[in-house]
């Protein structure tokens, strides 16, 4: 037995609706009077149109349509079959009854009635799939990526039509065109607010009403080079990422394989990025020499890469990755060929070799990004994660001490505050190290910049989800409940030039500087939008929290309270310094420990000096044999 299909079950609604079309119709018409008057009428009437509506439905194709896509055409085609059907039913009914008792205006009437039977559960069937608005309500909020489109022609159309559903993964919030003409037009409920000479204005338009868009989608196929040039640097410059909506002429050959959908990491940020302006970064860095540590990282490299776009009088790249070192230095080179530059293979827990590089290059400017930032793997090997976080740090401020550095930027993580890792707990005695020789004044200033989880960077979650993408999934998160403060490697990297451009000009020491960086994000809800972003249906599995982690992150200290600075976006901490000497003297003794392979014993000696660390691998109750907790003093919180 053939199962019933959906055009089936539509063919029996039609037919239905054609034979309750006439008795409407006829009481539309006669009234009260139409079962004691029209009684022999309301009966054959149906009886007649019925069969023949289901016969000129069919022959006109009526069913070879989706009523998910019910669009014009079906309106049309509706709109034609009732038509014929009773044009066609007519000249029967006069065969048979003379159309004796037949109201002359009841055809019409039934025109109108047919087609608001057939057409109207056709279209609110669509409504409902759509539920763009029930959609919201569901969900408590719209996760999709709001974007400007650029051009208000056919192809937007077909863009909003698209992404009309709570399930889509981006929204159109505006759009702008060239043509003056269109400006105040509305295209599916999304308004035409500027044209593109007015872009900036449109997107501070947008910003007031709390929908700044993070992607410009160019959706104008006459946009010419010159144009996409120009939108291009505007869209940079205010940290947004441009796109291309592809033609749909554009096909793919059946043997060229079929690439997985790429994932722009600032699509995963859930709000646009912050933008902070370049005057005095540029004031700061050009014509100067700069000097970057662990230069091959993601951090270090961006920095490379936007320091040497400034025009520094000398760029010095510094890393102890051999491949990184030579990658970024590569480049630096094909972008910026006319920047004198040198890359030097340097360890920072080497205090002589970082003395030597110093002395030869000297350095005006120095941006410490070397570190081991992976959780797990320093809370694995915790000697290692003190050599070189704090140890090195220690080894790099005091060389740009020594060597008249105007200012050393220290680049810190959330996970200083109140760390439950080593790793956070190592990142915090580098803070505490530079705010108190910055406190303690001389030549050289010490910044310290603190921002979150950055997308995309090496070791982070995005590379992990992405390599579980492409081998199908599942996608690993430890806790449904897990949150971290995210940003892109763009936000930290102008973060960290603008905190040392303020530092440079600020009376105050020891503050640390921070990005407001929003509300945290889920990392399930991560995993979830890089899902629909890939276009793949894979699962999630919960694999419990790693030695080390917390559920949420932080990015101010109890005793650290925000202020605001002139830059709208960044916050400064207030110090907590303890004294340098005091300092100075744990550190020498913790780097004896560690040098000497001690764990216990430099376990013992960073929780001395990160009192608030909390972590079981800090509280073993064996003492280390080699090791007296009172040759490592515990420094003075000096909070204001």
């Amino acid at each position: 037995m053939r199962w019933i299909s959906k055009s089936d079950i539509a063919f029996v609604h039609d037919i239905v609706m054609a034979a309750l079309s006439f008795a409407l119709a006829l009481t539309l018409r006669v009234g009260d009077d139409v079962l004691d008057t029209y009684r022999p009428l309301l009966i054959q009437g149906p009886l007649v149109f019925a069969p023949l509506a289901a016969i000129v439905f069919r022959l006109m194709g009526m069913y070879r349509g989706v009523w998910r896509y019910a669009s014009v055409d079906d309106a049309a085609a509706i709109t034609k079959g009732a038509a014929l059907a009773i044009l066609i039913f007519l000249p029967v009914m006069f065969a048979l009854t003379r159309l004796e008792g037949f109201p002359r205006s009841l055809p019409l009437i039934q025109w109108f009635v047919l087609v608001a039977l057939l057409g109207g559960p056709r279209f609110l069937f669509r409504l409902l799939k759509d539920r763009r608005a029930l959609g919201k309500l569901a969900a408590g909020g719209d996760s999709r990526v709001p974007v400007l489109l650029i051009g208000a022609g056919d192809e937007a159309e077909l863009f909003i039509r698209a992404t009309g559903h709570p399930h889509a993964d981006y929204r159109a919030v505006a759009m702008v065109d060239d043509k003056n003409s269109r400006v105040g037009r509305v295209i599916h409920g999304i308004g035409v607010l500027g044209t593109l000479d007015g872009l900036r204005g449109v997107l501070d338009q947008l910003d007031e009403r709390g929908e700044r868009p993070q992607r410009l989608v160019v959706a104008s196929p006459s946009l010419g080079g010159a144009e996409m040039r120009g939108l291009l640097d505007l869209a940079d410059s205010l940290g947004m990422t441009l796109s291309r909506l592809p033609r749909l002429t554009d096909f793919r050959s059946l043997d060229e394989p079929i690439p997985m959908r790429p994932i722009a990491l600032e699509d995963l940020l859930g709000r646009p990025q912050t933008v902070l302006g370049r005057e005095d970064v540029e004031t700061l860095v050009r014509g100067r020499r700069v000097l970057v540590t662990g230069a091959g990282g993601s951090i270090g490299g961006e920095l490379a890469r936007q320091i040497a776009a400034i025009g520094p009088a000398r760029l010095v790249l510094a890393d102890s990755c051999e491949y990184a070192l030579y990658t970024i230095d590569l480049e630096i080179h094909e972008r910026h060929p006319g920047v004198p530059r040198r890359a030097v293979i340097c360890d920072v827990r080497d205090a002589g070799r970082l003395a030597q590089v110093m002395g030869e290059e000297r350095p005006q400017l120095v941006f410490h990004a070397a570190a081991l930032k992976h959780v797990p793997m320093v809370e694995e090997n915790p000697v290692e994660g003190v050599l070189t976080n704090a140890i090195g740090s220690r080894n790099v401020a005091d060389c740009c001490q020594a060597h008249g550095v105007e200012a050393m930027v220290l680049i810190s993580t959330d996970k200083a505050v109140n760390p439950s890792n080593v790793m956070g707990a190592t990142k915090r005695i580098a803070e505490s190290y530079c705010q108190a020789l910055d406190v303690e004044g001389g030549g050289t200033r010490f910044v310290t910049v603190r921002f979150g989880n950055v997308l995309g960077s090496t070791g982070s979650v995005v590379p992990l989800f992405q390599r579980q993408l492409a081998a199908g999934g599942p996608l690993t998160v430890t806790h449904p409940e897990i949150t971290r403060f995210f940003m892109t490697v763009r936000e930290a990297v102008e973060l960290v030039l603008h905190a040392s451009a303020l530092a440079a000009g600020s009376p105050e020491h020891g503050k640390i500087y921070v990005l407001d960086m929003g509300e945290p994000v889920r990392i399930v809800d991560l995993a979830r939008q890089m899902i629909r972003l890939a276009g793949q249906d894979v699962r999630i599995e919960f694999t419990g929290l790693r030695p080390g982690e917390k559920l949420y992150e932080e990015i101010f200290h109890g005793a650290e309270p925000a202020l605001p600075t002139a830059l709208q976006g960044v916050l400064i901490a207030a110090p907590r310094a303890a004294d340098h000497a005091v300092l100075a003297a744990a550190l020498d003794a913790l780097e004896t420990q560690a040098r000497a392979g001690r764990t216990q014993a430099v376990l013992d000696g960073v929780r001395r000096l990160v009192p608030e660390w909390d972590s079981p691998r800090a509280l073993l109750d064996a003492p280390s044999s080699c090791y007296t907790p009172a040759a490592l003093p515990l420094p003075e919180d000096r909070t204001p």
